[in-house]
C-alpha cells in the first residue's frame, strides 16, 4: 500500500485547501450578484433598470407590488429618498435607478449604511436613458439617516 511522504501529503492538503477556497469565493462572488428587485407592475423604467442589471451580470428576482412604501419603510428607506422600485442585496436596500456599478462597490467595499439610493427618476440613469441626460449622484443612506455621495454619474 502507498503511502505519501509528510511532504506530499502537505501539498495535498494544502492543494485541497487552495481548491476549497477558489471554489468558496466563487460561491460567495454568485450570492452577491442576486437581487431582489420590488417594483409595480406597470412601470416600464422599472423594467428597464432590471435589464441594465442583468447586463451587468446580476440575477434579479422581480416581485410585482401594488404599494412600495411598506417595502422601503420595512428597509429603512425614507420617502424623502423614494423612487419607483426597491432592490434587496445582503443588508443593503437599493432604491432606484442605482447603476450596477455602485452596487458592485457597495458590496465590494460594504461601507456601514442600510441603502444606496438614487431619489426620484433622473434622466440618463440606468432604465431612464430615452428621457434625456442630466447630472446625478448616488447616495450612501447611512444608519441615523444622513446621507453621503457615493457615485457621480453624468457629470453630477
Amino acid at each position: 500500500m502507498f503511502s505519501p511522504s509528510p511532504s506530499r501529503r502537505s501539498i495535498l492538503s494544502g492543494g485541497l485547501v487552495l481548491c476549497g477556497v477558489v471554489v468558496g469565493s466563487g460561491a460567495m462572488a454568485q450570492t452577491r450578484r442576486n437581487i431582489t428587485v420590488y417594483k409595480t407592475p406597470w412601470c416600464g423604467c422599472c423594467g428597464l433598470w432590471v435589464g441594465h442589471l442583468r447586463q451587468a451580470g446580476w440575477t434579479a428576482r422581480v416581485i410585482d407590488v401594488e404599494d412600495l412604501a411598506p417595502v422601503r419603510a420595512r428597509h429603512g428607506v425614507p420617502d424623502r429618498l423614494a423612487s419607483c422600485h426597491t432592490g434587496v442585496v445582503g443588508r443593503y436596500a437599493i432604491e432606484g435607478h442605482v447603476p450596477a456599478a455602485d452596487i458592485d462597490r457597495l458590496i465590494r467595499e460594504a461601507p456601514a449604511g442600510r441603502a444606496l439610493v438614487v431619489p426620484g427618476m433622473p434622466a440618463g440613469s440606468p432604465g431612464m436613458e430615452s428621457a434625456g441626460r442630466e447630472p446625478y449622484v448616488s447616495l450612501l443612506l447611512l444608519a441615523d439617516g444622513r446621507t453621503r455621495v457615493y457615485g457621480r454619474h453624468n457629470g453630477g
